[in-house]
C-alpha cells in the first residue's frame, strides 16, 4: 500500500458492492459513467452506454433512449426513460445475482447469473444496440414505457383470444412498437421463438447466442440498423502517438466479434470535429438526440482524432508588454512582501487550501520572468512551509489511502460525503489534485532538495488523477476522464453516485495543467505528453459543450444544442448526463456561472479562452460587471480572459479592481492580461492609474477641507486648510489605504455606506482599502473616492460628514488632494 500519508490508510463508508465486483480487486473507477452500477445501493441511473441511459436492478438490466426534450429557459432536459428490462426467466431476482466481468477505459461488461444460466452484456458507449449474449437462457424483455402493442406487424390486444401471441425469429429480427409509439428493432443471431404480451416477450425455449436490441427513431433508419446489426463491440482499448512535440493523435480501438466487416458506432460533436479519415455514412441514415447533440453514424473499429496541443507550460508564450512591466513589478514586490512563511496557512482542507496556495505560487514563477531570484524563493519559502504541513500531520486534515475504492482521500470525508466537497467519495479529485501539483511543481522548479525528497509522496496524487496504466495496483486509469464523453467528471461515489456532472471546466483544465507542470519537472516526457493529452481534450470538449456561441446555426451539425434561447445564455454552468444549463449548484450570477468556467487564471488558459466566447461573455454579463454591488473577484477572472480578446480594455478594466479572491492576485491578472495576443500593437497598459502616494489634506468640492482628530475620529468635510487633518495615502494594489498621520489610525468604511467614515482602526484590512481615481468629468487632480468594502463611493452629506454611499462615479464628491509634509 502506499506509505507516507500522514492520514494512514482508511475505508470509504460506501463500499462497492462486493457481489457486483465478485472476483476482482481494487482499484475500482469511481467517477466513471457506469459508477452507479458498483457504488450502493447499485440500482442508480448510469451515464450511458449513450444513446441509452441504464441501470441495474435485482431482475434485470434496464435500459431506454430519451424521447423527450424541453427547454425551460435557463436548461435543456433529457429525462431517463426506461424502455425495456432485458434478463431470463431461469433469473430468481436475487440482487446478488449480478455482476461486473470486466471493464477497461470506457466500456464494462456486466453478467447476470444463475446456476448455469447467464446473460451477458457488453456496455459500450457509442453503440446503437444493446448487445445481450444469452447461454442456456431462456430470454425475457419486459416492456418498461407503454404496454406493446404490435411486434412484426401483428397487434397486441389485452383482452379476448389475442391476450398474447406467438411470433417466431429466425435468424432476422423482431420490430416491436409500444403504446407511448417507441419502435425497437429486435435482432437474433439464431432461431429464436417469442411469446408476444403486452408486458413482456418471454423465449419459448433456452437460447444460447447474441440478441441485439436498437431503438429504431425514424423509418429510414431501419436499412443501415439492418446492415451493421451482426457485428459487436465486446470491449475498447485507448492510444495514442505523438507525430511531434504538439501533435497527438487519440487512437479508439474496439475490440469486435459477430461476422461482418464494419461496426457501426455513433459520434458526438466533439469526436466529429477531430476524427481523421473517418467512414461516416449519410447522417439522415441514422441520428439520436442526446443531451450533447446529435450522435451520427460512422463505420470502422478504430477511430483516430487528430489534435494541436497546447505547448505552454509555466509561462506565458509571449513577453510582458512593456507598457505593463513597472506596474506589475512595483505589485509583484508588494504581494510577495506580504507572505511571510511563519504565517503560511495550515491546511484545514484540500479545496480551498490548494486555490489558495496556487495563486501564490504564480507570484514565484512571475518573479522568475523577470529575473527577480530574491522574489521567488521567497514564495517558495512561503510554499514549503504550508506544505510542510501535509508531511509532518500537524495539518487538521490529513491525506489517507483509501482502500476499498483505491486513491488518495481527505481522511477526515472518508465516511462523510459533506467535508471538502466529498472528496472522500471521490468527488472533484482532479478540481482539488490539480492544484497541490501546481503548488509541488514550482517549489519543485526551484528547490531541487524538496523535489527530491518529496517525489514519492506528491507523485501519489498525481497518480490518483493521471494513471495512464492498468497495471498500477492502487489507482484506476486516469480516474475523472470519461474517453468517450470527451471531458471529465466531478461525480465520484457519494449518493449511490447519482447523475455525473462537471461544473467548473476552469478547474478540470487545470487539473491537467497542474499535471503537466509536475511532470515537466518530476516525471518523464511521456507523462508530460499524457498530462498533455488530457488538457487538450479536456479544453476541446469545454469548447464544444459548456462554451455557448449564439451565432451558431440551430442546423449545425456539430452544435450540441440546437435551441437558441439556450445558446443566447452563453455559458453553461452545469453539464450532467441528463441535462446541461447556465445554473450552478451553488449560485445562478452570470459572473459566477462564466467565471467558473474560466478560474483559475493561468497561461494556458489563452487555449480555453477563444476570443469569440469571452466576447459573448462580456456582452452577457455586462450588466453584472458594471453593478457595484457585484464583488470583484470574480469580476477579475472574467475581465482577464476578456483579453484574449481585447487586452487594452482588460487592462483599463483591471486598474479598478481591488479584491481577486483567494485563487487570483494583481500581479496574476495583470501578467496574464499583459502578455495577451496584441495584434494592433497598441501599449496594453497605457497609464496605469493608481491612488496619489504620499501626505495629503484633503478638500471637498464644497471647497472645505476634511478633519478627524483623536477626540473626534469622523471624518467632517468642514475646516479651512489651517484645521485639516493630514492623511497619508499609502499603496496597495491598484488601490490604497488612508492614515491619519496625528494618530496613526487607519480610515474604515462599513459596508452599509450608513455611517460616517473614520479615522480608527489599527491595522488595515479590506474595509480600509479605497480606490482614488481622477474624477471623470472634473479638472485634473480631482479625485472621486471608492470604498472597497462596499463598492460605492464616498459622498459629502449636507451636515458634511463623509459617507461611502454614492451608487455612481458622477454622484460621488471630489477631492482635491494637496501635498503636505
Amino acid at each position: 500500500m502506499p506509505n507516507g500519508l500522514t492520514g494512514g490508510q482508511v475505508a470509504n463508508g460506501a463500499p462497492p458492492l462486493s457481489s457486483f465486483f465478485q472476483g476482482l480487486k481494487p482499484p475500482f473507477p469511481t467517477n466513471s459513467w457506469w459508477a452507479p452500477f458498483a457504488a450502493p445501493p447499485g440500482d442508480g441511473t448510469a451515464a450511458g452506454p449513450f444513446p441509452f441511459e441504464s441501470s441495474l436492478n435485482a431482475k434485470g438490466l434496464m435500459f431506454g433512449i430519451s424521447t423527450h426534450r424541453d427547454f425551460d429557459g435557463t436548461s435543456i432536459h433529457q429525462p431517463t426513460q426506461t424502455d425495456w428490462r432485458a434478463s431470463f426467466a431461469e433469473h430468481s431476482g436475487d440482487p446478488a445475482s449480478h455482476k461486473a466481468l470486466a471493464f477497461d477505459e470506457q466500456s464494462v461488461t456486466i453478467q447476470y447469473f444463475q446456476d448455469s444460466h447467464t446473460m451477458t452484456s457488453y456496455l459500450v458507449p457509442g453503440s446503437p444496440y444493446i448487445t445481450l449474449n444469452y447461454n442456456a437462457a431462456t430470454p425475457f424483455l419486459t416492456a418498461m414505457n407503454g404496454n406493446i402493442v404490435s411486434a412484426n406487424g401483428q397487434n397486441v390486444t389485452t383482452s379476448g383470444s389475442n391476450l398474447h401471441m406467438v411470433v417466431s425469429v429466425n435468424g432476422t429480427e423482431l420490430e416491436v412498437v409500444d403504446s407511448k409509439g417507441t419502435v425497437y428493432l429486435i435482432y437474433a443471431f439464431s432461431s429464436i421463438t417469442f411469446n408476444v404480451t403486452t408486458q413482456a416477450l418471454t423465449a419459448t425455449n433456452a437460447y444460447t447466442g447474441i440478441i441485439r436490441m436498437a431503438m429504431l427513431a425514424q423509418p429510414g433508419h431501419k436499412a443501415l440498423l439492418d446492415q451493421y446489426s451482426s457485428v459487436y463491440p465486446k470491449s475498447f482499448s485507448l492510444d495514442y502517438s505523438y507525430p511531434s512535440v504538439t501533435q497527438v493523435n487519440l487512437i479508439f480501438n474496439w475490440q469486435t466479434a459477430g461476422s461482418g466487416s464494419n461496426l457501426l458506432m455513433l459520434t458526438w460533436p466533439h469526436h466529429r470535429l477531430k476524427l481523421v479519415n473517418a467512414n461516416y455514412p449519410p447522417q439522415s441514415a441514422l441520428s439520436y438526440l442526446t443531451t450533447k447533440g446529435y450522435m451520427y453514424p460512422i463505420l470502422g473499429s478504430q477511430w483516430t482524432m487528430f489534435y494541436q496541443m497546447n505547448p505552454i507550460t509555466f509561462d506565458a508564450p509571449r513577453p510582458v508588454d512593456s507598457s505593463c512591466q513597472s506596474s506589475l513589478i512595483q505589485g509583484l514586490e508588494y504581494e510577495i512582501s506580504q507572505l511571510v512563511p511563519s504565517q503560511a496557512p495550515v491546511p484545514g482542507d484540500f479545496y480551498y487550501w490548494g486555490g489558495a496556495l496556487a495563486a501564490k505560487a504564480r507570484l514565484a514563477l512571475i518573479a522568475d520572468v523577470f529575473g527577480r531570484r530574491d522574489l521567488v524563493m521567497q514564495v517558495v519559502n512561503y510554499l514549503e512551509a504550508s506544505f510542510q504541513h501535509w508531511f509532518d500531520g500537524s495539518s487538521s486534515v490529513g491525506p489517507a489511502y483509501e482502500t476499498a475504492w483505491g486513491g488518495v482521500i481527505n481522511g477526515a470525508g472518508a465516511t462523510n460525503a459533506n467535508v471538502d466537497f466529498g472528496n472522500g467519495y471521490y468527488n472533484d479529485h482532479h478540481f482539488h489534485y490539480g492544484y497541490f501539483l501546481t503548488v509541488a511543481a514550482v517549489i519543485g522548479k526551484f528547490d531541487l532538495n524538496w523535489l527530491n525528497t518529496h517525489r514519492d509522496y506528491i507523485n501519489l496524487f498525481a497518480r490518483d488523477i493521471i494513471n495512464p496504466s492498468p497495471q498500477d495496483p492502487y489507482f484506476p486509469i486516469t480516474r475523472c476522464r470519461d474517453w468517450f464523453a470527451g471531458h471529465s467528471w466531478a461525480s465520484g461515489i457519494a449518493n449511490g453516485a447519482g447523475s455525473r456532472d462537471q461544473e467548473s471546466t476552469g478547474e478540470a483544465t487545470n487539473a491537467y495543467y497542474g499535471a503537466l507542470l509536475w511532470a515537466s519537472v518530476a516525471l518523464s516526457q511521456d507523462f508530460v505528453n499524457y498530462a498533455n493529452l488530457l488538457l487538450t481534450t479536456e479544453v476541446q470538449a469545454a469548447q464544444v459543450y459548456w462554451h455557448l456561441y449564439p451565432q451558431q446555426s440551430a442546423t449545425d451539425p456539430n452544435n450540441p444544442y440546437p435551441e437558441a434561447g439556450l445558446r443566447a445564455l452563453t455559458t453553461i454552468g452545469n453539464v450532467e448526463d441528463w441535462q446541461s444549463g447556465a445554473w450552478l449548484f451553488w449560485g445562478n450570477q452570470k459572473v459566477e456561472i462564466a467565471a467558473i468556467q474560466m478560474l483559475p487564471i493561468t497561461p494556458d488558459k489563452e487555449n480555453l479562452f477563444d476570443a469569440q466566447w469571452v466576447e459573448n461573455v462580456w456582452s452577457y454579463a455586462s450588466d453584472e460587471l458594471t453593478d457595484p454591488t457585484y464583488s470583484d473577484d470574480w469580476r477579475s477572472v472574467i475581465v482577464a480572459a476578456y483579453a484574449n480578446a481585447n487586452p487594452q480594455v482588460a487592462a483599463e478594466w483591471s486598474a479598478n479592481i481591488s479584491d481577486w479572491g483567494s485563487g487570483n492576485t494583481y500581479s496574476n491578472e495583470l501578467y496574464f492580461i499583459s502578455t495577451r495576443p496584441n495584434p494592433s500593437g497598441a501599449p496594453i497598459c497605457g497609464k496605469m492609474p493608481s491612488n496619489p502616494s504620499g501626505n495629503f489634506t484633503l478638500q471637498a468640492s464644497n471647497g472645505q477641507y476634511v478633519s478627524a482628530s483623536a477626540s473626534n475620529a469622523n471624518l467632517v468635510a468642514n475646516s479651512n486648510a489651517t484645521g485639516a487633518a493630514v492623511f497619508a495615502s499609502a499603496y496597495l494594489p491598484n488601490a490604497g489605504t488612508l492614515q491619519l498621520v496625528s494618530t496613526s489610525q487607519f480610515v474604515t468604511a462599513d459596508s452599509s455606506g450608513n455611517f460616517d467614515l473614520s479615522a480608527s482602526r489599527a491595522t488595515a484590512s479590506a474595509w480600509e482599502t479605497f480606490i482614488i481615481r481622477q474624477k471623470v468629468g472634473a479638472r485634473s487632480g480631482v479625485y472621486s473616492i471608492k470604498a472597497n468594502s462596499n463598492g460605492l463611493w464616498v459622498v459629502v452629506q449636507a451636515d458634511g460628514s463623509l459617507k461611502n454611499s454614492g451608487t455612481t462615479e458622477a454622484s460621488s464628491t471630489g477631492f482635491s488632494f494637496h501635498q503636505s509634509s
